[in-house]
């Protein structure tokens, strides 16, 4: 099992929702985050002062798939998350070792 965190623009989130559950994923995790890459931010005036905001509102979406889900997973976010300009995000795939679902108590692939 592989854990995938993607950190993406915000209004990208229901593209990238609908192309998950397409593959017949049935749960995902979403967070509001703020953050920065490359782009280092933004310059913004309010009330005539110029001021840098250095973190960006994104969105973290995880998922946990089996290992034959992982690299159309990737392919999926990749493509609903991409509008080409810079600060698209990023996507990391770590291991799971163990996953148990609390209810009833079923363990790893079974529990997603």
């Amino acid at each position: 099992m592989k854990l995938v965190i993607a950190i993406i623009k915000p209004f990208k989130l229901d593209e990238v929702r609908e192309a998950l559950t397409s593959l017949g994923i049935q749960g995902l995790t979403v967070s509001e985050v703020k953050g920065f890459g490359r782009q280092k931010g933004q310059t913004e005036i309010y009330r005539g002062a110029e001021y840098s905001v250095s973190f960006l509102p994104k969105v973290k979406v995880e998922v946990v798939v089996t290992d034959e889900l992982v690299e159309q997973t990737l392919e999926a976010i990749q493509k609903s998350a991409n509008t080409g300009r810079i600060g698209d995000g990023k996507i990391f795939v770590v291991d799971v070792i163990q996953a148990v679902r609390i209810r009833t108590g079923e363990t790893n692939t079974e529990a997603l």
